[in-house]
């Protein structure tokens, strides 16, 4: 997997060898990022389901000012990490390991040196396994927390972006946010826009 565009383009990284993580397809991406457009420069980003980062790196190379990546599993935080310290981002970069849907960890204790991550975000990316969006119980906790980051975490003007199976997205109900999806083959990205002050 490479970086598609800005001053990481070309670049390599890892994506962990398990079934657990499915990467976006590169075509899939190329359309977040085109649909996205400038609103990446500056932007502080929050990739949650990061697995090997590639949401969130290629954010961080189209010139987003920070990245925040959640993540829990073990082989792909090992991925993550050797994908952040190739890049060499510092700062710019940081992993929380635990579960997404866990609102304490979208703000966590700032590290010696570091700046706070405090505010709200400008981008999310949602990317959970399939099946936790297949499961009517599982579904309703992602959705959940979804409208938390709409209600809470998201500047005026920022974007959630939510990644589903396509056969899935009528199950899918967010208030508070303009949506808009787009299709490709088995999967869906969905934009929840926040209105601007």
């Amino acid at each position: 997997m490479r970086i598609i565009a800005g001053e990481f383009r070309g670049r390599h990284i890892d994506a962990p060898d398990t079934i657990l993580t499915r990467p976006m397809l590169d075509r899939v991406r190329e359309a977040l990022f085109g649909r996205l457009g400038e609103r990446v420069e500056d932007a502080r980003v929050l990739d949650l389901y990061a697995g090997s980062g590639s949401l969130g790196l290629e954010a961080l190379s189209r010139g987003a000012r920070r990245a925040l990546f959640v993540e829990r599993g073990r082989d792909a935080l090992e991925a993550l990490s050797r994908n952040i310290e190739t890049l060499e981002l510092g700062p710019r970069a940081r992993i929380v390991r635990g579960d997404a849907l866990a609102p304490a960890l979208w703000a966590p204790p700032a590290k010696r040196g570091e700046e706070a991550w405090e505010g709200r975000f400008e981008l999310v990316f949602m990317d959970p396994p399939y099946p936790l969006m297949e499961d009517p119980g599982t579904r309703a906790k992602v959705l959940a927390a979804a409208q938390t980051l709409i209600d809470s975490h998201l500047e005026p003007g920022g974007i959630l972006m939510l990644h589903v199976p396509e056969r899935g997205r009528e199950w899918i109900r967010i208030e508070r946010a303009e949506r808009e999806e787009r299709v490709y083959g088995s999967s869906a990205l969905l934009y929840f826009e926040v209105a601007g002050s």
